[in-house]
């Protein structure tokens, strides 16, 4: 296992959830702050604890926990879309980016750990 590459991953994942906490709870990715949708992204942070425990933290298995919580995070902002949830506080381009990016982060981390794995 390469442990710099899989430090780093880690990395990736932690501050990827923390920032998904810090937007969700402080200013309010949809819709405006307090909009009970955005308690969808506990769902989502979910998806990635549980699936850290279940692969025991091991690197083949974390890629698959964060593989799913970009999955997680997809459905979130494709239920937001289609059931246009925070409108008009948050438009379709705004929901698109913001979770992009943290889908973006997701795979991003899981790539690492799957190259950790293998390293």
């Amino acid at each position: 296992m390469n442990n710099t590459t899989y430090q780093f991953a880690a990395g990736v994942a932690i501050a990827a959830s923390l920032i998904l906490v810090w937007l969700s709870l402080g200013v309010g990715i949809i819709g405006k702050d307090g909009d009970p949708a955005n308690l969808m992204y506990f769902g989502v942070l979910a998806v990635g604890v549980i699936g850290s425990f279940i692969a025991r933290f091991r690197p083949r298995g974390m890629s698959r926990a964060l593989f799913a919580t970009a999955l997680a995070q997809t459905s979130v902002a494709t239920i937001a879309l289609t059931a246009q949830l925070g409108y008009p506080w948050s438009g379709p381009l705004e929901l698109t980016v913001l979770n992009g990016f943290f889908i973006a982060l997701f795979v991003g981390s899981a790539w690492l750990f799957r190259r950790a794995a293998h390293g």
